[in-house]
């Protein structure tokens, strides 16, 4: 399974949520949290290409996006595949 990193702040609705979908599908994830921490904030956008939400996700090499873009993968049946590869 690749590496997934998602990238939240600790009062984000939409990290709880796209958090809640990777751990009911059994993945582990490295949680980069951005509360109070400027230097990872700018980390996290220039690695998004100057995505500013939160949450950012990735799958191994694979710039997921947020939590929308997460849970259409799920719904379009292609979120396994990307996290088999």
């Amino acid at each position: 399974m690749p590496h997934v990193v998602i990238y939240t702040r600790r009062t984000c609705s939409y990290c709880i949520r796209a958090k809640q979908l990777l751990e009911r599908k059994g993945v582990s994830y490295q949680e980069i949290g951005i509360d109070g921490r400027p230097e990872l904030h700018a980390e996290m956008i220039r690695k998004a290409a100057g995505g500013t939400t939160v949450p950012q996700i990735w799958i191994g090499d694979t710039h997921v996006g947020g939590c929308d873009d997460l849970h259409a993968l799920e719904r379009a049946g292609r979120l396994d595949a990307l996290l088999k590869d």
